[in-house]
C-alpha cells in the first residue's frame, strides 16, 4: 500500500466551504416551505371546487312527520313571510290579486339568464332565493339579476336542511353567502329561504329554532303558497295549473331556475305571466308585499350582513332587503369570487392534465414491461456475450469524505474481488480519520494494492477526477465510500468492455438497509424504478445515468468528455450524457450488483432525492443541445432526453394528483368508484413491481409495503421535485452533501435477497 501526499492544487480559504454549506442550508428552507405552501395551496382548490360542487337537487322534504307543538299558532296558520320584529314572530300575507314570483335553487348559466329574459320582456319582477356556492361560481349572473331590479335572498351556502346543524353551521352557511352576494354584486340582504321548506304550516320542531334565531338577526324568513312542482316536470300545463292560486287570492309562489333541467319552466313562465295578468293581477318582489303590507325590511343588515342601509342616492340598483356591502364584508366577498375563479381554471386544468399523465405513466409500465422483458431474454441467452472475455486488471476510485463508518467494509469488499483490481481512495478533506482507518483496514486485509490520496475538500467530481489522474489502467471503476461489492460485481461489470464501442457501463444498485419503513420503499424504487428503467433505456441505447454506486469507465472516454464536471450536482448524469454525445455506447449490467446504504430518515432522504432531482435538471439544461445532434451520438437528444423530462421531471410533478384527484373524488364524487381506480392503478403499479422482483431475484414480501409508498412516498417526491423546480427558478448551488451513515451494509454473501 502507498500513500500520495496531499494534491496541490489551488488552495481555498480557510472555512470556505463551511461558509458556502451554510449559505445553501439557509437558501433551502424557504424553498421546501414554498413547495409545502404549493401542495397546501392545490389541496385548498380542490377542496373548495369540491365544496362548491354540491349538489342542488329538488326541493321535496327529506324528513315527515315531525311535531309542530313548539310553534305558534298564528304562524302555522298565517302568511308566508315571517320576521321577528321586536323580538314577537310575525307573519305576513300576500295581498289579494298580487304575485310574489320567486325563484329557487340558483343561479344556473342555463336557466337563470332565459328566466330573466322572460321577466323583463314582461317587465314582471322576481325574488330569487340563491345558493351562495352558485353564486361564487356565477357571480357574473347574480350581477345582471339585480342591475334588472330583481331582489335576492339567501338559500344557504350548499343547499343543506338547517333543521339538523349546529348553530356554528347555520351561521356559516349564511355568512358564506352573504359573503359570494358581497364578491358578485355588492350587496348583502336580509331575506331567507330554508331548502327543502315550503308553506309555513310545515314548520315543525326541529326547523322552528333555525327560523327563530335567523329572525333574532334581522333575517326575514320565506316559504310559499302556491308550488309549481316545476322540479317534477310534470308538462308545461300542470306547471301552470299548480301556481295558480285559487278564488284571486294573492300569494309566494315557487319556481326553480335550477337544481336540474329546466326547460319545462322556461316554457311556462311566459304562459303564466300572460295568464295571471290577464285575470288582474300584478307582480312584486317579497319586500314589496312587505312595504305594501306596511311591514318594512329591517332598516341595518343582519348580523352576518355587515354592511349598512341603502340611502335614496343609490338608485333603483337596491331593493328594499338589499344592503350595500362595504368595508371587510366586500373585499372578503370579492376575494370569494377571486379563489373561486382560480379553482374553477385550475381543477379541469388538472383533471386534464391527470388524464396526460395517467396515458403517460401506463404507458411508461407497458414499455418498461415489454422492453424488460426483451432485455432480460437477450442479455440471459446461452450464447450470449461482449466478446473476448476482459481479464486485465482495473482501477477502482472510491472518493470518500468522512465514510468513517462504512470505508472498512469497502475495502473489505474489494479484498475478495475475483477481478485483479487497484483500489485508490481519494479522501475529499475528511475530519474523522476516513484516510487512516482506510489505511488500517488495507493493512489488516492484507491489500497491497491501495492506495489512500488526501486532498483538500473540493467535492466529489474533483475526488474523481483525482482518482482517475492517478489510474494505473485503462478501465475505471467508480463506486461511493458507503458501498460494498459482491466477490464477482467488478469482473461482471467490466465484461462490456469486450465491445470497444462501450464507454461506460451501469451496474445493478441494491439497497442495503432494506429492513427499515423507508428502507424498504427505496429498495422498491431501487428494483423497480431505476433497475427496471436501465433495462428499458439500455435497449433503446440511451441510458440517462451511471450510478455513482456502481459505474465502470473507459478512461480514455472520461478524460476525452472532460472528466467529472462540477458544473451541475448530478455529475454522473453530466458525464453519462456527454459520452453519449461523444459518440460511446452506455450499457446496463444487471449481474454487477452493489450493495449501497440507503439514506436511513426522511430527512436525508430528501436531501439525497432534492440533489438527485436538481443535478438531473442542471445536467438536462447543460445538454440541452443534444436535442439538435446529428447521427449515432445524437440518439440520447432524440430518444433519451425526451424520455428523461417526460418520466423523471413532468410525470413525477404530476402523479400525486392521481392521490389527491382519488380523495377528492372519494369526498364529492362516487367513494367506490373512486377506490376501485385507485386500486386498478395501483394493482398495475404492484404487477409492474412484481415483476421487476422476479427479473432480479427479489423477494416479494417487500411489495406489502407499496400501498404505503403510493400513499407517503409519492408525495415526498413530489414536494422534493417542486423544491428541484424552485431552485431552479431562483437559482442555487450545493456542494457534495454528506449523509450520515451507519456502516451497517456489511460485505455480503451473495445475490440479495
Amino acid at each position: 500500500m502507498t500513500t500520495t501526499p496531499p494534491s496541490r492544487g489551488r488552495r481555498r480559504a480557510p472555512g470556505r466551504m463551511e461558509r458556502a454549506a451554510g449559505r445553501a442550508a439557509a437558501l433551502q428552507k424557504p424553498r421546501v416551505i414554498l413547495a409545502l405552501l404549493l401542495l397546501l395551496a392545490l389541496t385548498c382548490v380542490m377542496l373548495l371546487d369540491g365544496y362548491l360542487r354540491a349538489e342542488v337537487g329538488g326541493d321535496q322534504r327529506v324528513r315527515t312527520g315531525a311535531s309542530s307543538s313548539d310553534v305558534p299558532d298564528d304562524v302555522l296558520n298565517g302568511g308566508p313571510i315571517l320576521s321577528f320584529r321586536g323580538g314577537q314572530a310575525t307573519t305576513v300575507s300576500v295581498p289579494d290579486k298580487t304575485i310574489a314570483l320567486t325563484f329557487d335553487d340558483g343561479p344556473n348559466p342555463t336557466w337563470t339568464p332565459q328566466v330573466l329574459k322572460i321577466l323583463q320582456k314582461y317587465d314582471v319582477p322576481g325574488t330569487f332565493f340563491l345558493v351562495g356556492s352558485m353564486v361564487s361560481r356565477y357571480p357574473g349572473i347574480v350581477d345582471d339579476l339585480v342591475d334588472q331590479g330583481n331582489e335576492v335572498g339567501i338559500h344557504t351556502f350548499t343547499h343543506v336542511d338547517l333543521s339538523y346543524q349546529s348553530d356554528a353551521r347555520v351561521t356559516r352557511e349564511i355568512e358564506q353567502t352573504q359573503l359570494a352576494l358581497a364578491g358578485a354584486a355588492g350587496i348583502t340582504t336580509t331575506l331567507f329561504r330554508a331548502p327543502y321548506s315550503s308553506e309555513t304550516d310545515a314548520i315543525d320542531n326541529y326547523s322552528w329554532p333555525v327560523y327563530e334565531k335567523l329572525g333574532e338577526d334581522g333575517y326575514t324568513s320565506v316559504f310559499i303558497d302556491t308550488d309549481s312542482d316545476d322540479w317534477k316536470k310534470p308538462g308545461v300545463s300542470k306547471i301552470i295549473k299548480w301556481a295558480t292560486p285559487e278564488d284571486g287570492e294573492g300569494a309566494s309562489v315557487l319556481f326553480h331556475d335550477a337544481g336540474g333541467e329546466r326547460s319545462q319552466t322556461i316554457k311556462a313562465l311566459p304562459q303564466y305571466i300572460e295568464k295571471m295578468k290577464a285575470k288582474g293581477y300584478t307582480f312584486t318582489t317579497i319586500s314589496g308585499v312587505m312595504a305594501e303590507q306596511g311591514a318594512t325590511a329591517p332598516a341595518a343588515a343582519p348580523r352576518g350582513g355587515a354592511g349598512q342601509g341603502a340611502t335614496a342616492d343609490e338608485g333603483d340598483r337596491l331593493q328594499a332587503a338589499h344592503h350595500q356591502a362595504t368595508g371587510t364584508t366586500l373585499y372578503e366577498g370579492k376575494a370569494l369570487i377571486a379563489a373561486v375563479r382560480v379553482a374553477e381554471w385550475t381543477v379541469p386544468a388538472l383533471s386534464a392534465g391527470l388524464m396526460v399523465v395517467g396515458v403517460a405513466v401506463l404507458g411508461r409500465f407497458g414499455m418498461m414491461l415489454l422492453l424488460a422483458r426483451r432485455h432480460y431474454r437477450q442479455r440471459n441467452r446461452r450464447r450470449f456475450g461482449w466478446g473476448p472475455a476482459v481479464t486485465r486488471p482495473v482501477t477502482v476510485i472510491v472518493p470518500a469524505y468522512n465514510e468513517k463508518e462504512c470505508i472498512a467494509n469497502t475495502l473489505a469488499s474489494l479484498a475478495r474481488s475475483t477481478h485483479p483490481i487497484e483500489v485508490v481512495v481519494v479522501d475529499d478533506g475528511s475530519t474523522d480519520g476516513t484516510s487512516e482507518i482506510a489505511r488500517e483496514a488495507a493493512r489488516s486485509l492484507g491489500m497491497t494494492n491501495v492506495r489512500v490520496i488526501r486532498q483538500e475538500n473540493a467535492g466529489k467530481p474533483a475526488a474523481l477526477n483525482n482518482g482517475v489522474r492517478s489510474a494505473s489502467h485503462d478501465i475505471v471503476v467508480m463506486m461511493d465510500g458507503d458501498t460494498v461489492f459482491e466477490a464477482d460485481t467488478v469482473r461482471q461489470l467490466v465484461q462490456p468492455f469486450a465491445d470497444p464501442k462501450v464507454g461506460a457501463v451501469a451496474g445493478n444498485a441494491k439497497v442495503g438497509n432494506r429492513d427499515t419503513v423507508i428502507g424498504a420503499w427505496q429498495h422498491i424504487e431501487y428494483v423497480m424504478g431505476f433497475n427496471l428503467d436501465r433495462r428499458m433505456y439500455d435497449l433503446l441505447r440511451c441510458m440517462p445515468t451511471i450510478p455513482g454506486a456502481i459505474g465502470a469507465f473507459r478512461r480514455e472516454a472520461v478524460l476525452e468528455v472532460g472528466g467529472m464536471s462540477e458544473d451541475t450536482l448530478a455529475e454522473d448524469t453530466d458525464i453519462t450524457i456527454a459520452m453519449h454525445r461523444a459518440g460511446w455506447r452506455v450499457v446496463y449490467q444487471e449481474h454487477a450488483r452493489a450493495w449501497t446504504e440507503a439514506p436511513g430518515s426522511l430527512k436525508q432522504l430528501w436531501s439525497q432525492r432534492y440533489r438527485w432531482s436538481y443535478g438531473t435538471m442542471q445536467a438536462l439544461w447543460k445538454h440541452r443541445k443534444s436535442l439538435t445532434d446529428r447521427g449515432p451520438s445524437g440518439r440520447f437528444g432524440r430518444v433519451g432526453m425526451p424520455l428523461v423530462v417526460i418520466f423523471q421531471i413532468v410525470t413525477p410533478v404530476f402523479a400525486p394528483l392521481i392521490d389527491v384527484f382519488t380523495a377528492y373524488s372519494m369526498i364529492f364524487v362516487d367513494f367506490e368508484a373512486a377506490l376501485l381506480a385507485w386500486l386498478a392503478v395501483l394493482g398495475v403499479q404492484l404487477f409492474c413491481a412484481a415483476y421487476a422482483f422476479r427479473l432480479d431475484r427479489e423477494k416479494y414480501r417487500y411489495l406489502l409495503m407499496m400501498p404505503l409508498q403510493q400513499l407517503a412516498y409519492r408525495q415526498m417526491m413530489y414536494l422534493v421535485l417542486i423544491h428541484s423546480c424552485i431552485t431552479a427558478l431562483t437559482g442555487g448551488r450545493l456542494r457534495w452533501q454528506k449523509l450520515k451513515r451507519t456502516g451497517e451494509v456489511g460485505t455480503p454473501a451473495g445475490a440479495g435477497g
